[in-house]
């Protein structure tokens, strides 16, 4: 252990030295604004509703502070299990031979973190962009499906590429596509070897540059090609190849290079894709959607077009029924100029790229079928309609060209289902971490305050969180059922005596094929369980079962008059104001006797409830 101490603290001192002198890149910067600062003071709290806010705003999250505490650090060392996984699950670094992983590891408060910390794959965390950038450089030698839509042809080799990509990273295509849109195939220079075009379009699509730009045998020299490679780099303004290319036999250097060359690249594609698919969107009426028409050599290389229809805010009109034309007619008088009348759906229609479309299996297999919407011997680009809101559509296609996520709440369920029908597998687990970390706006500590507090009254649920568990239990999203569970213990005073809560139980029940009596319920056992931690941590934490064995001892009478009030039938003489109300309707004498009649209140809720619906568990 000693050993390792010693090895860490040399290479944290040799990364020092290369950073000081910029060679590298320092991986935890200082920072010292107020709005981080406020992310660390929230990550101490365990505050995971406005750590999620931080962090979706684009919070550095592996700065450092001017006490040289990250926040997965502090995370860790406050013991937030669900906030280090938040940390981690969206690009916190944990490399196993850093010293800021150590750091948490060695300070993590139990050892469910210590564990996870241990755990966790750190090619997640080290390059978040990795499936992206391969995805990419994939389409380089990729034959199916067909998604290029250009063909640059040498003497010996030819290339199949896409001019949306192009145009994103190169401003030189980008002027020649936008001149020419319709051009299908480019001719290259004999003067410039077609090594030197091979090793340019691999940095344009993220691939890695080869230690050797000449094969074995080739008729060209290595100082022909780099000639050709500069000549190319000036022509089509990407200057920063030459830097990839005199990094190559720096293998932390180049590794580097290429994080910040696929950053880059993502921000390119981007802006091309806010610049085309959103400039470019349609609006129209759902009755004439499918009417639009949208040639295939069009400004913006779109090989086909997505559609998402919005009812409108009020449902469809009432008043209306539909006739065989498809339009709809009103029912009563004729509308007048007067009377509001409700406006028709709507339809938004995003013209889209196949390129990028086939990260999902679904479009994948879609476009490598005999279905039509693989067939492109149309005068107009399909039309595919996506079973989503138009919301819920713009964040899939911005994952798809971006890797970026932002999913506002009430998005989120949506997002869910759409990411399993899509085969998403990243996309719907940041759709249920959304659910669990903006879905409860509370925190552990707040659940503590929240004991003793009023009852809610007619207060807003941020989520319906009957909604929330059928998903859980439809999509198998385990993340989702704890979660559920833990949201009903903390506010199941309020769920306890409403029918559907019971219904809810019934089908928890039911999920077992062949129940017997003795089975358990699984929710239910999830609710006992984050209710026991919700009443119990806190004085189990303070010592109070000792305190009552003490007292025992002390004058064999104090812990009875405890015991008998968390039964509900002790006596209390303090003043009314020095109280605290329980769940009942009674005064206890304080917080800790207050937990104790509100757990066994629940508790005893629950077997009434099983009896009612006959339930035995």
């Amino acid at each position: 252990m000693v050993l390792r101490k010693f090895e860490l603290e040399a290479k944290l001192k040799d990364d020092n030295q290369l950073i000081s002198t910029g060679v590298i890149r320092n991986d935890h910067p200082l920072e010292t604004s107020k709005d981080f600062n406020q992310f660390l003071l929230d990550c101490r709290r365990g505050d995971l509703k406005r750590c999620q806010e931080a962090i979706s705003s684009g919070i550095n999250i592996n700065a450092k502070d001017k006490y040289d505490y990250t926040p997965l650090v502090l995370a860790s060392l406050c013991g937030h299990y669900e906030l280090v996984e938040l940390l981690l699950e969206s690009g916190a670094l944990a490399d196993p031979e850093s010293f800021e992983r150590e750091r948490a590891v060695y300070n993590a408060l139990n050892n469910k973190i210590r564990n996870l910390l241990l755990s966790y794959d750190y090619s997640k965390t080290a390059d978040p962009l990795q499936q992206w950038s391969s995805h990419i450089t994939s389409l380089l030698s990729r034959d199916t499906p067909t998604t290029s839509d250009i063909i640059l042809e040498g003497a010996a080799e030819s290339f199949r590429l896409h001019k949306f990509l192009l145009s994103a990273r190169s401003p030189y295509f980008m002027r020649k596509f936008a001149d020419a849109p319709e051009t299908a195939a480019w001719k290259l220079s004999h003067v410039v070897p077609v090594e030197a075009f091979r090793a340019v379009l691999r940095y344009l699509y993220l691939g890695n540059l080869p230690r050797d730009f000449v094969d074995p045998g080739s008729a060209v020299s290595e100082a022909e090609v780099f000639k050709g490679i500069d000549k190319l780099c000036k022509h089509l303004e990407i200057e920063k190849l030459w830097e990839a290319v005199l990094s190559i036999n720096d293998r932390r250097l180049a590794r580097q290079r290429q994080q910040d060359e696929v950053q880059r690249a993502q921000e390119q594609v981007e802006k091309f894709f806010q610049d085309t698919v959103l400039k470019h969107r349609i609006v129209v009426d759902t009755r004439k959607a499918n009417d639009v028409k949208w040639p295939h050599d069009n400004a913006i290389f779109a090989n086909c077009l997505l559609r998402a229809d919005e009812q409108p805010e009020d449902g469809p009109d009432p008043d209306t029924k539909p006739v065989p034309n498809g339009t709809t007619i009103p029912i009563g008088p004729a509308a007048s100029e007067t009377t509001p009348s409700k406006p028709p759906s709507r339809s938004v229609l995003f013209p889209v790229h196949k390129a990028f479309l086939i990260r999902s299996p679904y479009f994948e297999t879609m476009f490598s079928s005999s279905f039509i919407e693989a067939q492109s011997a149309t005068s107009h680009l399909h039309i595919i309609k996506a079973d989503c809101t138009p919301a819920v559509l713009e964040i899939v296609l911005r994952f798809l060209y971006t890797e970026k996520v932002s999913c506002p709440l009430p998005h989120a369920l949506d997002l869910l289902y759409t990411a399993d029908m899509l085969l998403l597998d990243k996309l719907k687990t940041k759709a249920a971490v959304t659910i669990a970390t903006l879905g409860s706006g509370t925190t552990t500590n707040v659940l503590v305050e929240r004991n003793h507090s009023a009852p809610r009254g007619d207060d807003v649920e941020p989520i319906n969180i009957y909604d929330v568990l059928h998903a859980a239990w439809d999509l198998k999203v385990q993340r989702l059922e704890e979660f559920a569970a833990r949201y009903l213990a903390s506010r199941l005073e309020d769920y306890i005596d409403d029918e559907e809560f019971a219904e809810l139980i019934r089908e928890s029940a039911a999920r077992l094929k062949e129940r017997q009596e003795t089975d358990t319920i699984e929710l239910l056992d999830d609710i006992r369980y984050f209710l026991s931690e919700r009443f119990r941590f806190r004085f189990e934490a303070d010592g109070l079962e000792e305190m009552l064995d003490e007292r025992d001892y002390l004058d064999g009478t104090g812990a009875d008059d405890v015991r008998g009030e968390v039964a509900g039938t002790g006596v209390v003489n303090e003043e009314e104001d020095d109280r605290v109300k329980a769940l009942n309707g009674e005064f206890v004498s304080d917080e800790f006797v207050s937990d104790g009649v509100n757990y066994h209140l629940l508790m005893n809720k629950i077997d009434e409830m099983l009896e009612r619906l006959e339930l035995g568990a």
